[in-house]
């Protein structure tokens, strides 16, 4: 493995409300030498941090592993409501590769702190994607399900004993998830109504496992629209309107230019408009240079990565809720990686 192999950590953690536990969080981060932490991105209606973190492979683990320490000493589940579905307080904890390293030496990670999680706090962990040991156990929806309330009853179940830990909730952590994975796209559309249920059905009907209905008493399931993208809806009160959250798993079979085409396309059918996207923690480039493409068209030509990804933020409304600065949220660009990149 080469020396200068890179691995990304994006855990979420379910607080989003407390800055002086989310300041614990990050600090916990910091303190592993040779880690980045790269951004912070917390939602008080989601109830949800997402950290995004990235170094040497195992240096990146070890900063896991102390996160996973100090959301023991400051999330308490009993007390935690919000938009996000979680399982726990380290709700799910995935490692990807940025270079040098290959995905399954990211499932090995995965796998020592998962274990290493598992021994210190005795904590119930969950492997998923490519560190399951059991693909049936693979898919992190059907790992959260239930959530933090129904854990007791699912630790019950020969099917869900965890891969390491007690088959016994943790009292105020619950569960945790860690695993490894290619990257993805996390992507909230806003529209412009407050009713929930709107956003939900745009989610139904755009996500790849669609939805089931009641037709003539036999129940029938629809696919969605977008192939590779999970979908939900939620309220997000703070901001006064609802969104439809997406996880686009793998951009190149779904774009973030089709999926925002789309999501439109549903919400028109429902008399709302999308006014505007926030991405959860970075991006990688190429996504967001196949959207700017899309955007300037014929036009595009010879364009720089710099006129592309502003042709993107433009398209696809990423600045409209929080300011987007893509030297600090295009993936290779916040790692310096990409050093053929204009001067903004």
């Amino acid at each position: 493995m080469p020396a200068d192999a890179v691995v990304e950590c994006v855990p979420h953690v379910s607080e989003g409300r407390d800055p002086d536990a989310i300041a614990a969080l990050a600090a916990a981060v910091r303190a592993v030498p040779g880690v980045r932490l790269l951004h912070v991105d917390s939602s008080v209606d989601a109830h949800r941090t997402v950290l995004t973190f990235a170094g040497p492979t195992e240096r990146v683990g070890d900063a896991a592993i102390a996160l996973a320490h100090a959301v023991a000493g400051c999330v308490d589940m009993r007390r935690q409501r919000g938009a996000h579905p979680r399982i726990g307080a380290l709700d799910v904890c995935p490692f990807m590769p940025v270079r040098g390293v290959t995905l399954e030496r990211c499932a090995q990670l995965a796998r020592r702190v998962g274990a290493t999680v598992a021994h210190d706090l005795r904590l119930p962990v969950f492997l998923y994607e490519a560190a399951a040991f059991d693909p049936v156990r693979a898919a992190l929806p059907m790992l959260r399900r239930g959530e933090f309330e129904g854990l007791p009853l699912k630790l019950q179940e020969p099917a869900f004993a965890p891969d390491f830990g007690p088959a016994v909730a943790h009292p105020t952590m619950g569960a945790a998830i860690v695993g490894a994975r290619p990257f993805l796209v996390a992507w909230n559309l806003s529209l412009d109504t407050a009713d929930v249920a709107v956003a939900q059905a745009i989610a139904a009907r755009v996500r790849a496992s669609g939805s089931t209905t009641t037709e003539g008493g036999t129940r029938v399931r629809r696919p969605g629209r977008l192939p590779a993208v999970r979908a939900v809806g939620w309220a997000m009160p703070t901001y006064g309107h609802a969104q439809v959250s997406l996880n686009v798993l793998d951009f190149t079979v779904t774009p973030m230019h089709v999926a925002w085409r789309v999501v439109g396309e549903e919400a028109a059918a429902h008399g709302v408009r999308v006014t505007g996207s926030e991405l959860v923690g970075l991006v990688p480039l190429e996504a967001l240079r196949a959207a700017g493409r899309d955007a300037l068209g014929a036009v595009h030509g010879e364009a720089t990565d710099a006129a592309l990804v502003d042709a993107a933020i433009v398209a696809l409304r990423l600045d409209a809720i929080h300011p987007f600065d893509p030297q600090e949220r295009v993936l290779e660009w916040a790692i310096g990686i990409d050093t053929r990149r204009e001067t903004r």
